[in-house]
């Protein structure tokens, strides 16, 4: 039995979907969803908190603030109340409505932006926001997810041994782009353990985070509108752009089978599953999950969304992975 003291402590490293039976190949998902914050983002969250802590940024009774799109606030909004401070948390309106009202239990005051910055979108917006609060509140503290190293050191130590562990004989990895926290840490990592495994990044068409051009997102937690200060394209062997709509289509078609996973998630297996079929030879493969799918629900697993946000709804999925439409 295992008994813990703060919602932190309870982690699930080593839990992954086979996707075989579906998709006919060697591709295995990472479930990092299964924590109290209910995403990978807890182990950013807890490393940029514990390093401000252990500078003495964050003191007792402080103010954390950050801008989110939504995990990274939910995972903060978690760790602020287990250990005692305040968080206020800058968002937007691509942010669902059930990670809002958990960062309102545990606490938190959240801020939601409407309008976009005229070049840097909702992020850049997001962040004007946050530095304006800052100047406005000498004592607020603003971990900053997007350049804090803490972001990608959590990976660093965790998600990528954790996978290695699991698959000594890994081929390929594929992670999904946002901030890059994620995808740099498993990145240094893996290459620095053995250089020939693949690391592909898989990002939203409409993301600038690579050079594309921007345009419209809905589905949260992937792309940007401007590009991530902690991506190193050095360390990223090849890049996967995936539609909205394919996320959608392989959202729902990973419910049929019983699995309910959330939209990064159905990103990045759409990525892996594209990319993997442009190789002649089997390989090992790993595709990161985020979170799970019941933040979505009144989103991407809802039709009359899906046909305003996307302007159709997905076709219907058939019975095979390998089937979608990508």
């Amino acid at each position: 039995m295992r008994v813990i003291s703060a919602p932190q402590e309870f982690t699930v490293p080593d839990l992954y979907v086979d996707l075989r039976r579906f998709v006919g190949r060697d591709l295995f998902v990472k479930c990092e969803g299964f924590n109290f914050a209910g995403s990978i983002k807890l182990k950013a969250a807890l490393e940029i908190v514990e390093r401000a802590e252990r500078d003495g940024r964050l003191r007792p009774g402080a103010t954390i603030v950050e801008s989110s799109s939504g995990n990274i606030g939910v995972a903060l909004a978690m760790v602020a109340a287990s250990r005692g401070y305040r968080f206020i948390c800058v968002t937007d309106d691509h942010c669902t409505l059930s990670a809002r009202q958990l960062m309102q239990n545990y606490g938190a005051e959240v801020h939601v932006l409407t309008e976009p910055h005229p070049v840097e979108g909702l992020v850049g917006a997001r962040q004007r926001l946050v530095e304006s609060l800052c100047a406005e509140h000498a004592d607020y503290v603003w971990l900053d997810q997007h350049t804090n190293p803490g972001n990608w050191t959590a990976h660093y130590r965790t998600t990528g041994p954790e996978i290695l562990r699991m698959f000594p004989g890994l081929d390929v990895l594929f992670v999904g782009t946002g901030t890059a926290g994620t995808l740099m840490g498993c990145a240094r990592y893996l290459h620095e353990a053995r250089r020939s495994i693949r690391v592909v990044a898989v990002d939203s068409v409409g993301s600038v985070s690579f050079g594309g051009p921007p345009g419209p997102r809905r589905i949260p937690g992937l792309g940007s509108a401007i590009r991530p200060a902690l991506l190193d394209e050095s360390l990223v062997d090849d890049v996967v752009h995936v539609e909205e709509t394919a996320t959608v289509e392989m959202c729902r078609t990973l419910v049929r089978h019983g699995f309910l996973f959330g939209g990064s998630t159905g990103t990045v297996v759409a990525g892996a599953l594209s990319w993997l079929a442009r190789e002649d030879r089997d390989l090992t493969a790993v595709a990161i999950s985020p979170d799970l799918g019941d933040h979505y629900l009144d989103t991407v697993y809802r039709d009359h969304w899906a046909a305003d946000a996307l302007g159709r709804v997905p076709e219907q999925t058939t019975d095979r992975l390998s089937e979608v439409p990508r």
